[in-house]
């Protein structure tokens, strides 16, 4: 079983860890990424989420065709992942957070544990002091 003072700096390690991951994350948010084709008569517009929130055609484009259409979509949707991929940061260290939800489970179950063990020494010390009346 992990001591008192093992149990304190697993608690830390984790609890620092998770915070390093949840800090700041408006610094790591991506922004909306808009891309234009067919002289700007076509756009996508990729969300903050990496999806594509929009798709704007201008109805002059309609006149070209569908096949004009789907293949400056297609053109636009590739420029804009093209951009979302120069945003993020190959250097960039995505926090493991199955890793962190790991040790914290773990730091849990130990404090059940010790817990678990003092409530046991209590009830202990309770029958003798009861015993002994």
């Amino acid at each position: 079983m992990t001591g008192e003072g093992g149990f304190a700096q697993e608690l830390a390690e984790a609890r620092a860890t998770l915070a390093k991951a949840t800090a700041s994350p408006e610094d790591d948010q991506a922004v909306p990424v808009t891309a234009e084709a067919a002289k700007g008569r076509i756009s996508v517009t990729l969300g903050a989420d990496g999806r594509v929130s929009a798709i704007n055609v201008d109805p002059k484009a309609v006149k070209e065709g569908t096949d004009y259409i789907a293949e400056h979509v297609l053109a636009a949707l590739n420029d804009a992942l093209d951009q979302r991929a120069t945003m993020v940061t190959a250097d960039e260290r995505v926090p493991d957070l199955g890793s962190i939800g790991e040790s914290l489970a773990a730091v849990q179950d130990a404090g059940v544990r010790q817990l678990q063990a003092m409530s046991e020494s209590i009830t202990q010390v309770l029958a003798k002091l009861n015993g002994g009346k």
